[in-house]
């Protein structure tokens, strides 16, 4: 299809929508569907970039009221999968070789088939079985070409609508664009998983699979196979109580102490491997936090659990959501009424995921935007929600989340701060053994410039070179000892292994070790009488 043929298109499914929207609002068409479950239909009959872009705008509750949002949650990816002999074409050009060389068997019919890309089955050659997940072949000069056309829709609608400047609609779709093109790049999602395998390894109860080294390309990744089966499946339900803690605890890990988190936690992507431990599938979505929203997020949540507008609002602006200024008298009010409609509910009625939503759209009034990575940890926040639900009907998630959040970050801040402290020690420690020599020297020097000098009697030469000799066996040692207190302060501050009196045991051997020279040297200097 061409580009003109395609604009044709989605301009008039766009319009045909904006006039059913009309005639329904003004009561001369009774619908069988809200307007957003009718957005999503025709989303997803525009294809792959539509329902990326609605899946997108599921994150937007700044922008779109909850009904919309709740609709275009649900979508889902359609589309049938694409023939085997494209999906090993794909593989062989991504990977440089034959499907035969890289793999000892590979299942043409595709395991799974979404708008980005599909997964087949296949086993290594060294017997090891794996899943190839191969994207679309043309998919990314379609998005693009569909995001451009897109982009100058909405910049003729903001011509023409003039109210519509306010949401900002090309940033919105350049943004959208610009997390898509991330998206469809699989050695980003090759890297998120490496990535958060090595994170959540000592996390109890998750599992994240292995990405096969050099086996992945921008269009392919080859991962170890992970058999399991979904949380919504009914043989998970005698285990839902205790896999609804250690998923919500893996996301706590990762939102307050990592700073990155998986961003699509849908039933769909959380598996119960035959271990029981739970399986996270799908990191093409991935937010990120730097530390100082990860303590504002803290903040947020105490304020919540306190019920105190005052300090929410504190907490909600620090997340740097302000663009311009804001009445804080109002704003504050806003939040006190959002919390008085919570304040006569039990916990496990409240949303996290609802708030941060509301506070987002009354947000749009006040200067205020909710960024990228908040929106997509608000989406991830509400699938947990649902996910808590599936497991368990009876948990509470929001005030599992705002307790277990407290001490989580309690634990963050204290180990940040012990390790900020063990790294500056061994920087410190690093640079006197470094500037030890040179310190030596300058202090000798000094001293033979205020008229210090060895107790030699030049009459004798052999008298001189035995002063010499303990002199300068004296310094060696005395470097020596210095060294050895450094390198025992250096093993003293890592962590792990077998400890005595609080301390490793090679960093207490040394220290022994430093004060047996520290003592030879004292007494030697005793013995001479003299420093």
């Amino acid at each position: 299809m061409g580009a003109l043929a395609r604009l044709v298109r989605i301009l008039g499914a766009l319009t045909g929508y904006g006039l059913w929207w009309a005639l329904v609002r003004a009561g001369w068409l009774r619908p069988r569907q809200g307007p957003g479950e009718r957005l999503r239909e025709v989303l997803q009959g525009l294809g792959t970039t539509f329902v990326k872009l609605g899946q997108a705008l599921s994150l937007r509750a700044d922008l779109l009221p909850p009904d919309y949002v709740r609709a275009l949650q649900g979508l889902q990816d359609r589309v049938p999968p694409f023939p085997g002999a494209l999906a090993r074409a794909e593989v062989e050009a991504a990977l440089g070789r034959p499907v035969e060389a890289l793999f000892e068997r590979f299942e043409d019919e595709p395991l799974a088939a979404a708008s980005i890309a599909q997964v087949h089955r296949a086993r290594l050659r060294d017997g090891r079985r794996v899943v190839v997940k191969v994207r679309r072949p043309g998919i990314v000069a379609q998005v693009r070409r569909d995001m451009r056309l897109l982009l100058w829709t909405v910049r003729l609608a903001a011509a023409l609508f003039p109210v519509l400047e306010r949401y900002r609609l090309p940033a919105v779709v350049r943004e959208i664009a610009a997390e898509l093109h991330k998206e469809l790049d699989l050695r980003r999602e090759a890297r998120n998983m490496r990535l958060f395998a090595e994170a959540l390894r000592t996390v109890p109860g998750i599992h994240v699979p292995q990405v096969m080294d050099e086996l992945y390309a921008e269009s392919v990744i080859v991962q170890e196979e992970s058999l399991g089966v979904r949380i919504d499946h009914p043989s998970v339900r005698g285990r839902g109580p205790r896999l609804v803690r250690v998923l919500l605890d893996a996301y706590l890990h990762q939102i307050l102490v990592l700073g990155a988190f998986h961003g699509d936690p849908h039933p769909g992507n959380l598996y119960v491997l035959p271990d029981g431990r739970l399986c996270l599938h799908d990191f093409g979505i991935v937010g990120s936090l730097d530390p100082a929203t990860r303590s504002a997020l803290a903040g947020y949540l105490q304020a919540l659990l306190s019920r105190d507008s005052a300090w929410l609002l504190d907490a909600y602006l620090e997340l740097g959501v302000v663009e311009g200024s804001v009445d804080r008298v109002v704003l504050r009010q806003r939040l006190h009424e959002l919390l008085q409609e919570y304040a006569g509910l039990p916990m496990r009625d409240w949303s996290l995921a609802e708030i941060l939503a509301r506070t987002a759209r009354m947000g749009l009034l006040h200067n205020v935007r909710l960024p990228h990575h908040l929106m997509v940890l608000a989406r991830a926040v509400l699938l947990l929600e649902n996910d808590a639900r599936i497991l368990d009907p009876a948990f509470d998630p929001v005030g599992y989340l705002v307790t277990r959040g407290r001490e989580v970050a309690a634990a963050a801040v204290q180990r940040g701060a012990e390790e900020a402290a063990r790294r500056r020690l061994r920087h410190e420690a690093a640079l006197a053994l470094h500037q030890a020599p040179e310190q030596l020297a300058e202090t000798l020097a000094a001293a033979r410039r205020r008229g210090w000098r060895l107790p030699v009697d030049l009459r004798g030469l052999e008298q001189l070179e035995d002063h010499i000799d303990r002199a300068s066996n004296r310094v060696a040692l005395a470097l020596v000892t210095l060294g050895l207190y450094i390198a025992a302060s250096l093993l003293a501050a890592l962590e792990g292994g077998a400890r005595l009196l609080g301390l490793p045991l090679p960093a207490l051997l040394l220290f022994a070790l430093a004060l047996w020279f520290t003592l030879r040297l004292v007494r030697g200097i005793a013995r001479s009488g003299q420093l």
